[in-house]
């Protein structure tokens, strides 16, 4: 598998696929390369939602999403909603920033960009999810690593189940200090639910406000073999999943 990431043809893939297994487009705001698109798939469970590419230079995450999807692993007793590609032109550019060189994952307080603005507006018409799952490289570690926050007060225990499925491709980033910050434990750190920057949100950051109730951030060392972090971001999304699959789908009297 190449490092490249060509955008025209990741789009088409990922509309045809998508589209045979039931998931409905809707077209958040159209940029010079393509459209920002979220696709849907409802259901009587709970709502999850699932977004990647919002960094240009981090194609592994989208190309993640492109294979759960080829895989079939989307149950239909869950409420479906994935943003497969939310920074195009970066993604065709192969920047972090979008056209303007804004960090669109630093903008969701200020929404100075199109893209930050159209996806807040969007994020605020759909219902609260019950877990938010997104997919990031890190070019300064060698290791996986992912950020969890959760309204329960504390790290999660069934976290950890994420760093066993990644270990076949990822040994857990070491600490004590991760990207800056304090590790839970390796691999895991446990965020509070505010910004490191106090008008720099992330997505996570907004979603956390919006009333998600948890949320994991997933990075994988972009020094690696490209296939081999696809791997591990796919492996990571079902760990991460299964568990509210269970238990989510019992609240809802639905079959995960």
């Amino acid at each position: 598998m190449s490092d490249a990431f060509h955008w025209t043809p990741f789009h088409a893939d990922f509309f045809r696929e998508a589209q045979a297994r039931g998931f409905t487009p809707t077209v958040i705001l159209e940029t010079e390369t393509g459209p920002i698109e979220a696709w849907e798939r409802k259901a009587d469970g709970p709502l999850v939602y699932l977004s990647a590419g919002i960094h240009g230079d981090e194609p592994a995450g989208p190309l993640a999403v492109l294979e759960l999807m080829r895989a079939d692993f989307f149950c239909p007793s869950i409420h479906w909603i994935i943003c497969p590609a939310l920074n195009p032109d970066g993604l065709a550019a192969h920047t972090r920033g979008n056209a303007d060189g804004i960090d669109l994952n630093r903008d969701y307080f200020t929404r100075e960009s199109r893209e930050a603005d159209a996806h807040v507006r969007w994020l605020d018409s759909i219902g609260k999810p019950v877990l938010f799952v997104s997919l990031h490289e890190d070019w300064e570690t060698s290791g996986f690593y992912f950020y969890e926050l959760n309204l329960t007060g504390g790290p999660t225990s069934h976290a950890a189940s994420i760093l066993r499925a990644v270990e076949p491709w990822f040994k857990p980033e070491p600490g004590p200090m991760i990207d800056g910050h304090e590790s839970y434990e390796p691999g895991w750190i446990y965020h509070a639910s505010e910004p490191d920057i106090p008008e720099g949100w992330p997505e996570a950051i907004y979603l956390i406000k919006k009333g998600c109730p948890h949320s994991f951030t997933f990075e994988t060392p972009s020094s690696s073999a490209l296939e081999d972090r696809v791997a591990a971001h796919v492996a990571g999304v079902k760990a991460a999943c299964q568990k509210t699959f269970v238990e989510r789908c019992a609240e809802y009297g639905t079959e995960a």
